[in-house]
């Protein structure tokens, strides 16, 4: 038996497993997408049947659109995820850099320290991160959110992009110090177009806890002016009745960027994550 004919079952198991593990990842998202073009009766009657003529209907969306000032919810959340995952890859690439291509006392202690945030959730300094908002008059603003969510991922891509920078060739930095290149200029242009996937992979992980997180637009920024998606979807749901037709297609409505950012970074996502895998 050949090889090519050997490696046939096992590449026909290996794309059997994917695509199991795909429809059961997915599985939710169909659920709440197919829900939420149904009528409330149908929703309850029947959760896992696809819309029909007579179940079909998009008073959800209607609900959305007319009610709450979904606009604007959309509009704060993209700001927000947008600005913070800007500063956390520029100044986690920068931090990583520094890590990976200077070696000075502390370097370690340094890496360690950083880390630490990710061990330790940011959830539990939500006190104090709410007396400094006060002291500096950032509540209800959206750059108190950017600051703590840039503050988030720092530890998680720095660890992350530290370990892809020491891969970036030092022949290759050391021929642009060569040519009079600075170091910024060596950073930008040489260093983190290499890295380019890994950093895709921090944006696409860091954006999903920004875009759908509940705790910190509630704490810092509740007014109606600077409520996030998550935060305004809140308002249909009530302590006694609950518009699930509105908060289903609420929840549809905010997958759409997190599916379009997979679907544009899927490549440097898949890339950055199997990155040193095989050999």
């Amino acid at each position: 038996m050949s090889k090519a004919s050997k490696s046939l079952p096992r590449t026909i198991v290996a794309h059997s497993l994917l695509v199991s593990y795909v429809l059961l990842a997915l599985f939710p998202v169909i659920l709440i997408v197919i829900n939420s073009f149904k009528s409330r009766r149908a929703i309850f009657n029947d959760p896992m049947a696809l819309p029909t003529p007579d179940t079909f209907d998009t008073i959800g969306f209607t609900t959305v659109l007319e009610q709450g000032n979904f606009l604007l919810y959309f509009q704060n959340s993209f700001i927000v995820t947008v600005a913070s995952l800007f500063f956390v890859l520029l100044f986690g690439a920068m931090a990583a850099f520094a890590l990976a291509e200077y070696r000075f006392k502390g370097n370690l202690l340094m890496g360690l320290f950083l880390a630490l945030g990710i061990m330790i959730p940011i959830r539990l300094g939500t006190v104090a991160i709410l007396e400094i908002m006060v002291a500096t008059g950032l509540v209800n603003t959206l750059t108190s959110l950017v600051l703590v969510y840039t503050a988030q991922g720092l530890p998680l891509a720095v660890f992350i992009l530290t370990e892809f920078m020491r891969q970036v060739s030092d022949d290759l930095k050391n021929a642009g110090r060569i040519d009079g290149l600075s170091e910024y200029r060596i950073f930008f242009t040489l260093a983190l177009p290499l890295v380019r996937p890994s950093m895709a992979t921090v944006g696409v992980f860091t954006m999903i806890p920004i875009w759908n997180d509940l705790w910190f637009p509630l704490i810092l920024a509740p007014s109606e002016a600077t409520k996030t998606l998550t935060l305004g979807s809140q308002i249909f749901l009530g302590q006694y009745v609950t518009d699930w037709n509105a908060v289903l297609a609420a929840l549809t409505l905010a997958i759409l960027p997190v599916m379009v950012l997979y679907l544009i970074f899927s490549r440097q996502l898949i890339r950055g994550i199997t990155a040193g895998a095989v050999k």
